[in-house]
């Protein structure tokens, strides 16, 4: 049964026709959502006795298309809200957003900044962008409860039943980091990965993610990883989220050109995997109007100029393109991802299995914290003497 690649959002239920038999009639496998889920541990997907004997699972997959309310975070979590709602009316089993869509990518904006030199305004406009960022990690020793933000996403991703995947401005303190963070689809926070890399002017503003957030999560869906946009054109990074076993490559992005398709089946057919890549719509008017939110070099656009032009896309581990890339406008990207397309491709090309060569070429992950101040338990409650 043919799909249809992307539906407008707001265009109603009915995405996919209801999908009651797959190639050749086999059934399709009913998976369990609901059960635990743990980084970088075995699963066992439950399927019905009748869709055993078949053994053909099908995962429905959403990839959100859209911008975020720029500068106004609760705003945009009840766009997300609406958006995830959608989406499961739809039946997909999981939900994925694009980079930095609570908190925005503040395309455009310089902040301010030339060689040696920062301006007031990109201060203050540095300021309303820590604003909008979400903290995910209570204070150090403090006995509280998760970020209000953090509950708000835990809430959709129970309510709904999905899994979640959402690009986020993490804030740490007065350091901001783009993030992606996991759900399951009983609320569970799986945990996040921050952005290793920066690209261009994004080291302005966005600090280094370290290799103690490169995630692999085994749940009862699937084996769920996630790089952020230029992130994934470090191979050796992709290398290491392959060893982990990725089976659905999250891909949340920023870039809109057509090359980025390139890069996309590349990664499928490398990786054996499937790999859901979002990005944002925007139009100029989905960012404040001047003078709080300014382009560089003064350049004003009409309210109706797109800024990015999205390009989701959903790619199967064969590299087949299963939805999108959609150019258009806002939307939901969705497909019915076969399970068994992942063995299917790995019969020939298994890149950290029986296509790889330890004897000659290996890989290091140096995958604990880095941080630039250790303190040990008494000195870190020492008064200070001097």
């Amino acid at each position: 049964m043919a799909l249809v690649p992307s539906d407008p959002i707001g265009g109603g239920g009915g995405v996919i026709a209801e999908l009651n038999m797959v190639g050749g009639g086999a059934d399709i496998a009913h998976v369990d959502v609901g059960a635990d889920a743990d980084a970088d541990a075995d699963y066992s997907p439950t399927l019905t006795m009748r869709s055993m004997r078949r053994r053909r699972v099908m995962i429905r997959a959403s990839v959100v298309q859209a911008s975020t309310v720029f500068y106004d975070t609760p705003a945009t979590l009840d766009k997300a809200e609406r958006l995830i709602a959608e989406a499961a009316a739809n039946g997909s089993h999981l939900v994925v957003f694009p980079e930095a869509f609570i908190g925005g990518y503040p395309r455009g904006s310089d902040f301010g900044v030339a060689i040696g030199s920062r301006h007031p305004k990109g201060r203050e406009d540095f300021r309303k962008y820590h604003a909008s960022a979400i903290q995910l990690d209570p204070p150090p020793h403090a006995h509280a409860p998760a970020p209000p933000q953090l509950q708000r996403l835990s809430a959709m991703a129970a309510k709904y039943k999905v899994y979640l995947v959402m690009g986020v401005v993490e804030k740490d303190g007065y350091t901001l980091y783009c993030t992606v963070v996991f759900f399951d689809s009983q609320g569970n926070y799986l945990g996040k990965h921050r952005k290793l890399m920066p690209t261009a002017m994004e080291r302005v503003i966005w600090g280094f993610g370290d290799g103690s957030t490169i995630p692999v999560f085994h749940t009862p869906l699937a084996k769920i990883g996630a790089l952020i946009c230029w992130e994934n054109r470090m191979p050796l990074l992709r290398t290491a989220v392959y060893a982990k076993g990725v089976e659905i490559y999250c891909a949340p992005t920023a870039d809109a050109r057509e090359t980025w398709q390139s890069s996309m089946t590349h990664i499928a057919l490398e990786g054996g995997c499937f790999v859901l890549s979002a990005n944002q719509f925007c139009r100029r008017k989905d960012y404040p109007p001047p003078p709080d939110y300014t382009f560089a070099g003064g350049l004003e656009l009409h309210p109706d100029s797109v800024v990015c032009a999205g390009g989701s896309v959903i790619i199967s581990p064969l590299g087949t393109v299963l939805a999108g890339p959609n150019y258009q406008g806002e939307a939901l990207i969705t497909a019915d991802l076969d399970m068994g397309d992942i063995a299917r491709a790995k019969f020939d090309f298994d890149v950290v299995g029986h296509y790889s060569r330890p004897d000659v070429l290996s890989l290091i992950v140096k995958d604990h914290p880095a941080t630039p101040v250790s303190f040990t338990s008494s000195s870190s409650t020492a008064p200070n003497t001097l």
